[in-house]
């Protein structure tokens, strides 16, 4: 049996932060006492067991949570703020959560199963990054004046929407929330967040975060639960006048069906995707190529919405590039996400393991070639793995090459051609991200125009930051998220005259 005694600090950590965080909303500056006191068990993805309780909110915790935010945004204390103290303040937050990267590194580990290196390097550092990157664009962001005669004045100004509503998923808690968090509070909107009911525990300790900085009571408040009941209530309260959504596509549709029946609130959405990777003969690092298209999948255990789930090979190199991904797939094992050594952790929850080894079997049964992996993993611990799995030789139009399946699954397929890559490539519901390996630069550009996805990547999977907009085509949704143009989204544009006498 493996030594663990090195955790037992981690632990006692994350035990003492976790029992800090009521199972109460976090509504109007405080936590809140309920009026049914109902809760949800919070489980660890990493052994099963219990970590602690979260409130099941329901209508009226959100009603009240959407009162506070829509008292506070028509107070004008934080819309009404001049720019540059606005932006003080959300560095003031940057600051504090970069104080407590550690105690966020570590509920965020323990709440969704990745590994802890994953959240000290990435999802704690970008969220910090990204609400530093939208607190320094408020005073930088201009209106317009319209060219009038010279008897008017004429301009545009951008004016905060109201009360937003953020719903985001479990994969990446913290760091897409503040995605959406952060544009909405520059632009002087105030929120009301529902995490999900399997990872609220990071967005909880942000609120908490947010009021130490200074940030006004009502401005961000959390509402913990099931997406049926709080975030229904959220999608369909006729105050919140826009809901801001990352997850599945029968959630979207939900979504639009409440703003529609409720105040036609705006719903911006993303989705997810089945995105393809191109790897062409006339590249020469098939090693580097492997490495990033294993990584592209595996990463945080498969569950990422830009996931290069496809690997589309062109044919005379495509025994090659498989040996290669395979023998870095062979090389990565599930491990305890809070040990430090670990790279791939564990799946969301038991349900989400179940229905990803289930389209694994699917294949199984089609006859298809598992060309490595496909089976649970450290079933002893109690928590929810699998090794990294690679199918080969899988047909465009086969169930696993068209659906989204979250995990770590590869679908592996040949082509022949241009284009016929082209065709494989777009050949989905999906138009979230894309991307390619070749040294042709007139055919990277060629494909960059046509490949039907909100992002195209050549030569370096996942290559992108803060300052590019994120979000896809089709069926993976609209609206953006990161860059300027996700402060869009949170504004209505005013046109204003004033003709002189």
């Amino acid at each position: 049996m493996a030594d663990t005694s090195h955790l037992q600090t981690p632990l006692a950590r994350i035990a003492e932060l976790a029992a800090a965080i009521p199972p109460r909303p976090f509504i109007d500056g405080a936590f809140r006492p309920m009026a049914n006191d109902k809760t949800l068990d919070n489980v660890s993805p990493r052994n099963g067991a219990q970590i602690n309780r979260i409130a099941r909110c329901d209508v009226e915790e959100v009603d009240r949570a959407v009162a506070c935010a829509k008292a506070a945004f028509d107070s004008g204390a934080w819309r009404g703020m001049a720019p540059h103290a606005r932006k003080q303040l959300l560095l003031r937050f940057a600051s504090l959560m970069e104080e407590q990267a550690e105690d966020f590194a570590l509920l965020e580990s323990i709440d969704t199963g990745k590994p802890i290196s994953a959240t000290r390097s990435f999802d704690v550092p970008q969220a910090i990054n990204t609400l530093r990157y939208y607190a320094e664009a408020i005073d930088k962001v201009y209106g317009e004046v319209g060219p009038s005669p010279a008897s008017r004045l004429s301009y545009a100004v951008h004016d905060p929407l109201g009360v937003i509503g953020v719903i985001v998923p479990w994969n990446f808690p913290l760091h897409l929330a503040m995605w959406k968090i952060a544009p909405a509070l520059a632009t002087g909107n105030t929120l009301v967040v529902k995490p999900s009911e399997l990872t609220s525990l990071s967005a909880l300790k942000l609120a908490a975060t947010a009021i130490e900085a200074g940030i006004p009571a009502g401005v961000l408040n959390i509402v913990t639960g099931l997406g049926h009941e709080a975030g229904d209530a959220l999608a369909r309260h006729m105050d919140v006048q826009l809901i801001a959504f990352t997850g599945s596509e029968r959630t979207g549709r939900q979504l639009l069906r409440a703003a529609a029946e409720s105040n036609l609130k705006r719903v911006s959405l993303e989705l997810g995707g089945k995105s393809p990777h191109i790897v062409f003969a006339d590249w020469s690092d098939l090693d580097k190529a492997a490495e990033q298209a294993a990584w592209g999948i595996f990463y945080n255990q498969g569950q990422v919405c830009t996931a290069g789930s496809r690997l589309l090979l062109e044919r005379s190199i495509a025994d090659a590039m498989l040996d290669r991904v395979i023998a870095v797939a062979d090389a990565i094992r599930p491990g305890d996400p809070l040990d430090e050594s670990t790279s791939l952790g564990a799946l969301s929850s038991k349900g989400h393991l179940d229905a990803v080894m289930a389209q694994v079997e699917h294949a199984r049964s089609d006859g298809l070639r598992i060309a490595c992996g496909g089976e649970i993993a450290r079933a002893e611990s109690g928590g929810y793995y699998m090794l990294p799995t690679i199918i080969a030789d899988v047909p465009p139009d086969h169930p696993l090459a068209q659906d989204e399946i979250f995990g770590p699954v590869l679908c592996v397929s040949a082509f022949d051609n241009d284009e016929e890559a082209l065709a494989v490539a777009n050949g989905t519901r999906f138009g979230l991200a894309a991307g390619l390996w070749t040294a042709n630069m007139t055919r990277a550009h060629r494909f960059a125009d046509a490949l039907v996805a909100g992002m195209v990547w050549i030569n370096g999977w996942d290559s992108c930051d803060i300052t590019m907009p994120f979000g896809g085509f089709r069926q993976s949704g609209y609206g953006r998220d990161r860059s300027l143009h996700a402060m869009e989204k949170y504004c209505d544009l005013k046109a204003v005259s004033y003709t002189f006498a």
